[in-house]
């Protein structure tokens, strides 16, 4: 699914009219929605991974604009300005209002990484995350070394759905080279 949202091109509600959202809970019984094709094939990568050895599960989807705003005012309070937005999208500039974007969280054994820094700390498991990403339709949104290009650093857990032909299409390439190609 070709559809970019950043700093330079705002989302609108028409974007998403006829996108069908589904409900999932996840590890931590919290209700997140997302876009309906992008969860079954998150499904399929997630079983993909246990197989492999990781176990993955959401930690965000679908973010209302007043939801993000929030995310960013929180940011704000507790880091300054200046941070907040180099690493928190505005309101209206976020993927995550399409439900097309999933920030994924990773078990170590039981235990629950969701806090970024940690995640930083899996390299390995991200490693692998990511090589087989595009076998399942989805891209790594923020890939190292590109932040010049996608005005973010570095997520490794911010991936986003876009379709198997795409994403092979894609490869190592952010949405933004893709699309000025």
């Amino acid at each position: 699914m070709i559809l970019l949202v950043n700093k330079k091109h705002l989302f609108n509600e028409n974007m998403i009219k006829d996108f069908k959202m589904v409900e999932y809970e996840n590890s931590d019984e919290e209700l997140i929605y997302i876009e309906s094709e992008t969860f079954r094939h998150y499904e399929m990568l997630r079983a993909h991974l246990k197989i492999e050895g990781i176990k993955i599960d959401i930690s965000s989807g679908y973010r209302s604009l007043e939801k993000q705003e929030n995310l960013f005012l929180e940011f704000m309070d507790k880091y300054g300005i200046d941070y907040a937005e180099s690493v928190v999208a505005m309101p209206g500039t976020s993927e995550h209002h399409t439900g097309l974007a999933i920030d994924i969280c990773l078990y170590n054994g039981d235990k629950l990484i969701d806090d970024n820094n940690e995640l930083l700390k899996c390299e390995d498991e991200f490693n692998k995350i990511h090589s087989c990403l595009k076998y399942f339709g989805f891209i790594l949104r923020y890939p190292k070394g590109k932040e010049d290009i996608t005005g973010y650093p570095y997520e490794p857990w911010h991936i986003r759905y876009v379709g198997e032909d795409l994403a092979m299409k894609i490869g190592d390439l952010t949405l933004e080279e893709y699309l000025e190609r």
